[in-house]
């Protein structure tokens, strides 16, 4: 049953890679030169400024070998709120091998999905948690910062590549709380490959364990600041991705 639904997730995965294609234009480049092969090896991928449940357009970008991984042997945890929804939480419920329903706490829910960590796996994470509204914060008016989970994953998973997708936002798309849809817009994209051993060193040379979480959660606020922004876009490398 796992092969099958691992190519029910796929067909799904190349459906709204193509739906997407028809509808938007995708512009993606890496913010740094990235490594040959460089959608080889990812063991974690951090999806940073989370702003719409339609960042599945998103698959328009990437090639279909990354799409089988998310497949085969994705892990997505997805808040309970969003995959409890009518159709957006069927859907959600079929974007990856294993897609975990999670609270916000630190329960059997988020050890549940720790425990799906192995050498194949691929975690994939929004690790602010929740969705920029268009006032630019959250649905309680607080500041998207990002939370302490990713840095139980890196730990957890020790080594290989993370990549992090920065998020140009899709409120010019689609509102969270809101019914309109945009349509043939261009939905933008950075990425940056990273070592997930050298990173956690990197991190853990800041004051040790102690301080590894808090280290994590501000480097990663301060690249998202950075190359989600409009400006930091400008500034940030013009790779190209290649699809396969």
């Amino acid at each position: 049953m796992g092969f099958v639904r691992s190519v029910a997730v796929f067909s799904l995965l190349l459906c709204l890679k193509y739906l997407s294609r028809v509808f938007y234009k995708h512009d993606f480049a890496f913010v740094t030169e990235p490594p040959s092969n460089p959608w080889g090896g990812i063991r974690l991928v951090a999806f940073l400024n989370h702003t719409s449940l339609f960042e599945p357009v998103f698959m328009g970008g990437v090639p279909n070998r990354f799409l089988w991984r998310l497949a085969a042997h994705g892990v997505v945890p997805a808040a309970e709120k969003t995959t409890g929804r009518p159709l957006v939480g069927l859907i959600f419920k079929f974007i990856a091998r294993h897609v975990i329903a999670i609270t916000r706490e630190r329960d059997q829910t988020w050890f549940a999905v720790l425990d799906k960590i192995d050498p194949n796996s691929m975690m994939v994470i929004a690790p602010e948690g929740r969705m920029m509204r268009a006032n630019g914060l959250d649905a309680n008016g607080n500041p998207m910062t990002v939370r302490g989970g990713i840095a139980d994953l890196l730990l957890a998973i020790g080594h290989g590549r993370m990549l992090v997708a920065y998020s140009g936002g899709l409120h010019h798309v689609q509102i969270p709380g809101h019914h309109t849809v945009g349509i043939f817009k261009k939905v933008r994209m950075r990425l940056e490959i990273i070592d997930i051993e050298k990173y956690v060193a990197e991190m853990m040379e800041r004051g040790g364990a102690d301080q590894f979480k808090r280290n994590v959660r501000e480097d990663l606020e301060r690249r998202r600041d950075l190359y989600c922004s409009q400006e930091g876009v400008e500034a940030a490398g013009v790779k190209g991705v290649k699809d396969s």
